[in-house]
């Protein structure tokens, strides 16, 4: 049995891993929020675990993830879907951009882009995971 995800970043190599963990989970709309207050933006995922070994057990699996960016101090979204709570986003890549920015990118181009004051991002897997037949793909480039 894999053990839960446990990861934090605070450089973008770190970063880079956790993009590499969260690359096609699902994320409702309703299920990204942005604790003005608390300077924090969490996302609830769907997390597909692509570090599972598919030789044991069941081939796929998916998880229950939090991934959660601490000192936010501004968010900007891009063709995200607001009047749409249930609306499921596909998260491709969190980037650290040159400007000391985070860009949540997801498929059909939409992202959400969070203002931080220095890199403080946490995340975790949650609950237990769960087998799926589908293994996410991409078209070649």
């Amino acid at each position: 049995m894999l053990g839960k995800l446990k990861l934090s970043a605070l450089d973008a190599d770190d970063l880079g891993v956790i993009s590499a963990a969260v690359q096609d989970a699902l994320v409702a709309v309703r299920d990204c929020a942005y604790f003005k207050d608390e300077k924090r933006f969490v996302l609830l995922l769907n997390r597909f675990q692509w570090e599972a070994d598919p030789s044991i057990g069941s081939a796929h699996s998916r998880t229950h993830s939090a991934l959660v960016f601490n000192e936010v101090t501004g968010v900007q979204h891009h063709n995200i879907p607001l009047g749409e709570p249930d609306r499921m986003l596909e998260l491709l890549a969190v980037i650290l951009e040159n400007d000391g920015s985070v860009a949540l990118r997801f498929a059909t181009g939409r992202a959400i882009r969070l203002e931080i004051g220095r890199l403080a991002c946490h995340l975790g897997d949650v609950g237990e995971p769960w087998p799926t037949p589908w293994k996410p793909a991409h078209p070649a480039e």
